[in-house]
Parts: structure tokens; sequence; C-alpha cells
């Protein structure tokens, strides 16, 4: 039964990844951890699991008909959230999960606040 939740919160972050391009950080590691009550490291790390497959490849594709992909931009950022995400993934162990928890929230208030107050 707790897979029914879990391909429920995967395609509610699919629908709004789709929709607004978020999905990890916005909905899956709040729900992750509030929900399903994983560590905050659990969650982060869950969430890139679920990266490894091409899981927007679909949604892509139809951004892509409609002529809103970029593919030269995503391939370079591509290379560089490959190397990145090794180098997050190994900073991240040394930083206690309660503080974790509020640095992940303090990055979602600036870039919510970044975003409403923007002319």
């Amino acid at each position: 039964m707790q897979y029914l939740f879990y391909i429920t919160l995967g395609l509610v972050a699919g629908i709004f990844g789709g929709m607004f391009g978020i999905g990890g950080g916005v909905i899956l590691i709040p729900a992750l951890v509030y929900i399903f009550k994983l560590t905050q490291h659990q969650a982060q790390g869950t969430t890139l699991a679920i990266l490894v497959p091409p899981i927007g490849l679909l949604a892509a594709w139809r951004y892509w008909q409609a002529g809103n992909v970029k593919l030269n931009i995503a391939g370079f950022i591509c290379l560089g959230f490959f190397i990145g995400g090794l180098i997050g993934a190994d900073i991240v162990h040394g930083i206690p999960d309660p503080l974790l928890k509020k640095l992940f929230g303090f990055f979602l208030l600036f870039v919510s606040l970044k975003m409403i107050l923007a002319k």
C-alpha cells in the first residue's frame, strides 16, 4: 500500500514538474521529510536517485516540440551538474541533518522571495 503513496507523490511531482519545471527540491524533498519521515540527507539522496533515469524525458520532449528547449545550453548545464553533484554530495555529509534542513529551507525562502519580488 505504501507504494501507492510513493507513486502518487511521483505523479504530483511530475505534474508540477511538467507545468513549472520543478519537482525535486520543491515537492519531493519536503514530502519525503514531512510526510514519509525521511531524514533531510535521505530525502536529498533519494531525490537525486530519481534523476538517474531519464525521468523528465517526455516532459522535455513536449517542451522541445513547442520550441522551448535550448539543447546546447542543457548539454553544458548537464556537464556542470554531473560534476557539481559529486562535489555537493561530498560536502553535504559533513553537515548535521538539522542544520541541513534549515539551510534547505532558507534556500527555498530566498528563491521564492526573489521570484515573487522580481520585476
